[in-house]
């Protein structure tokens, strides 16, 4: 098996007239489209785990009403259950705003300039790190997946 066989994919391979400094830019925007990702996931564990206290509240309101404390109960369920997040809105809106605003721009401008740039091609800067980092011919260094096509 040659080294042209043995390294990445074809769609992991820089087209020609590529620079590294266009590569690297494209790895560092990646790595930035890859945190939004985790932080848009972070921003869902919010919505979720908020709207999982507010309705562990009504459990809350009933348990203070059988108690006894039924002023409590009404404090609860007028300050807090169903409150605001932030002004005017829910966890969700947050989530539809931070979509709207940041998260499509986002993804859109990284996917247009990987296609004008790279020719669509992802994670060039990952692939050729990869291929410095192989033991050429260990089992477990691989370039690619059996059966990967070129």
């Amino acid at each position: 098996m040659n080294e042209y066989q043995d390294g990445p994919d074809r769609r992991h391979r820089r087209p020609e007239g590529v620079s590294d400094k266009t590569v690297e830019a494209l790895g560092a925007l990646s790595k930035a489209w890859e945190t939004t990702e985790r932080a848009r996931g972070q921003l869902y564990g919010f919505h979720q785990l908020t709207g999982g206290a507010d309705l562990e509240l009504d459990r809350a309101v009933r348990l203070l009403r059988e108690a006894g404390h039924p002023e409590w109960a009404d404090k609860v369920e007028t300050e807090i259950l169903g409150r605001n997040v932030i002004p005017g809105h829910w966890t969700f809106q947050v989530v539809e705003a931070y979509d709207d605003t940041y998260y499509r721009p986002f993804r859109q401008l990284e996917r247009s300039a990987v296609t004008e740039l790279a020719q669509g091609r992802d994670h060039l800067y990952e692939a050729e790190l990869k291929e410095t980092r192989r033991t050429p011919g260990h089992p477990g260094h691989t370039a690619r997946p059996p059966a990967a096509g070129d």
